[in-house]
């Protein structure tokens, strides 16, 4: 179905103009799911819903070590926001701005001339990017992994850095090669560490040259503990399994230089590395403070219990964007588990507003966190009492996530890159030249010298 005829179908017929336009900032869990109900539950007739974000698809991110770790294709952590609508209109771009006193949107598509968008109904969706601070080296060196572009490249930088180090003699080359640096202890960094880990271990098999004692992995944290969301006893069994691995993780240290790719530790150690991931956070999607709409101290969207924003009338926000109270003088934590449930709430008080009902407050009790730490290998803490380790918190993790990921499609092609690695050995090909596919073919066209002279390679 073309995007033209969806747009023909949210119209369901009317004239335009009088038909309520709901328009959702960020196709993420919330607003994906949002979108989902909306139209399941509206008339063709009653309102026309828009979905902006800059990419076509939603991204699964608890997959995103699994992704980095090779465990997962990347092409299964990503749910197609066309396939998943009848009737929703998907624009690729970005929300610039919104002016809430005008009802407007500034839109700027992936391609083309900037627009004005009008709504009648605002969902804040936008989600989060990495919060960074500013330590020299950081922005030009350092990595992320919060979407599927930056997991896909760590696992082929990562697979490159033991090529560059079993091709040369360098001592210093190799040493800078060999070492692996992710700053943030929390879920993102425990688990990409653990999972790029066990992808290191089972590769250096492949590189005579190099020794497992060669290869150097550090978790560096500014707390006094890993994975807070377990709780602190199931944190320091998985902090304990992670320095079995001979992982060396440093507590209540800071990064504080990476110019040229040389680290500085506020501990005093220094040390050349080739990779530095940072998981130290996030803060809401820049769109948010480019706005009129009242913003909590943190710079989330003043969102109340019923998942409105306070202060204006048909503004909605949720997820990781939004500051929502939990009914005990604190928030919900802006993550996946909160953002899924959120959403059907969310879609049922835009109709319910539509419809001049009354709203559901949002009420979620925490059903506990999962960690995966690598190949059968975990934390979980459940329900607040269930407390698990090792192998039972793997099945937890990958249970979970496999009833949690959206769409059969995709839940069945996760089961099978699982079902497939139980028979075949872990795939190590590295494609590190993706993240610049023209290279090659610009090397090619540049005018080379023969005999003195200029010619063009035919």
């Amino acid at each position: 179905m073309t995007e033209s005829r969806n747009y023909r179908l949210v119209h369901g017929g009317g004239d335009e103009a009088e038909i309520p336009h709901i328009l959702i900032v960020g196709g993420g869990y919330l607003g994906m799911y949002t979108a989902r109900r909306l139209e399941k539950k509206l008339g063709a007739g009653e309102a026309r819903i828009t979905v902006i974000d800059p990419n076509s698809y939603m991204t699964y991110q608890p997959f995103l070590p699994e992704t980095a770790g090779g465990n997962i294709s990347p092409r299964n952590v990503v749910v197609p926001l066309r396939k998943v609508f009848d009737r929703v209109r998907v624009l690729g771009g970005r929300v610039v701005r919104i002016d809430h006193a005008d009802n407007t949107v500034r839109y700027e598509p992936n391609v083309g001339e900037p627009q004005t968008l009008h709504y009648d109904y605002l969902v804040m969706a936008a989600g989060a990017v990495s919060r960074t601070l500013p330590i020299p080296g950081l922005a030009e060196w350092g990595i992320g992994i919060k979407t599927v572009e930056e997991a896909a490249y760590l696992r082929n930088h990562v697979l490159n850095q033991l090529t560059i180090a079993d091709s040369t003699d360098d001592k210093d080359i190799r040493a800078k090669a060999l070492n692996f640096v992710f700053v943030g202890g929390g879920f993102a960094g425990a688990e990409a560490i653990a999972e790029l880990e066990d992808l290191v271990r089972d590769a250096v098999r492949l590189y005579p040259s190099i020794d497992q004692s060669e290869v150097k992995f550090y978790l560096i944290e500014a707390a006094d503990k890993i994975l807070p969301e377990v709780g602190p006893e199931v944190g320091g069994k998985a902090l304990n399994q992670l320095r079995r691995r001979d992982i060396d993780v440093r507590l209540k240290t800071f990064l504080e230089s990476a110019v040229d790719q040389h680290i500085k530790l506020s501990d005093g150690t220094e040390f050349d590395a080739g990779t530095l991931v940072w998981t130290a956070g996030v803060k809401p999607s820049p769109v948010v403070s480019a706005s009129d709409l009242p913003l909590g101290p943190k710079g989330h969207v003043d969102t109340s219990e019923y998942l409105t924003v306070n202060g204006t009338d048909n503004v909605f926000a949720g997820g990781d964007n939004a500051q929502v109270p939990d009914g005990n003088g604190g928030y919900y934590p802006p993550n996946a588990q909160n953002a899924v449930r959120q959403a059907p709430v969310l879609a049922d008080n835009i109709i319910a507003t539509l419809r001049g009902n009354d709203l559901t407050a949002y009420k979620h009790k925490n059903l506990g966190a999962v960690a995966g730490l690598g190949l059968h290998k975990g934390a979980a803490q459940l329900f607040g009492k269930i407390k698990l380790n090792g192998r039972l918190a793997w099945y937890a993790h990958r249970s979970y996530h496999l009833l949690a990921v959206p769409t059969f499609n995709r839940k069945l092609r996760v089961l099978s890159d699982w079902t497939l690695a139980l028979f075949l050995r872990r795939d190590f090909a590295a494609l590190p030249e993706m993240s610049e596919p023209r290279q090659a073919f610009e090397e090619a066209s540049r005018p080379q010298v023969e005999d003195g002279h200029l010619r063009r390679v035919s």
